[in-house]
């Protein structure tokens, strides 16, 4: 297809598919002529893997590249693709590791996940995440247990089994990293959502006498 039906099928701009080639995020098409290349499906699903780090997964450029270039390596398998595309849509938390409430709660996290058994990178920013979580609770007086996380650890465990079975982990790469970053972003949204919804419904179970 040429680039105008590549724009079609995709529903990027024409000028953002050429800044997407010039950046290296989108492979050349097939060179037909001097000013015409032809362009095939691998393009339209990298197109959309794109739309999905930048519009669902908010990423910079940068970050995009990081992910396409790993979805490019071949040398690497598909666990540490989904991982640099987990990392990158991770939330920036600036450890302070002079701060020694800091550690602790870095130490809290990293022995809370070592106790649960899963298996996850020294470096993963999903630690330093949950220690800043868990500081917070701590600072706010409601310091939080691994028995008090146990039905929030139950309830990942749970949706996790679930979700990795709508991951296409035997089809096209960007077609998995799509779907893990959708899934991650969209459907932990309508999950907080869902639970503000339950904590209403409950909350009007117990103590709202109007019958509304």
């Amino acid at each position: 297809m040429r680039i105008s039906q590549l724009s079609t099928a995709s529903g990027v701009p024409i000028p953002t598919i050429k800044y997407y080639l010039r950046e290296g995020l989108l492979p050349a098409g097939e060179q037909t002529s001097a000013t015409r290349a032809e362009y095939g499906e691998s393009h339209v699903r990298r197109l959309r893997l794109i739309r999905a780090l930048l519009e669902v997964g908010r990423l910079p450029i940068a970050a995009i590249q990081q992910v396409i270039a790993a979805v490019d390596d071949e040398s690497l398998g598909m666990h540490e693709v989904l991982g640099t595309a987990h990392y990158a849509i991770a939330p920036a938390v600036e450890p302070h590791p002079g701060d020694e409430d800091w550690r602790r709660a870095r130490v809290k996290a990293d022995d809370l996940i070592a106790d649960l058994g899963w298996r996850i990178h020294p470096d993963a920013p999903t630690r330093d995440e949950l220690a800043q979580a868990l500081l917070t609770l701590d600072r706010l007086g409601m310091p939080a247990s691994g028995e008090s996380l146990r039905p929030y650890v139950q309830t990942a465990v749970d949706l996790v089994e679930h979700e990795i079975g709508t991951i296409p982990l035997r089809g096209p790469r960007e077609a998995a990293v799509e779907a893990l970053v959708i899934g991650t972003v969209v459907r932990g949204r309508i999950l907080d959502i869902l639970r503000r919804l339950a904590h209403e419904s409950a909350s009007a179970h117990l103590l709202d006498d109007s019958g509304e």
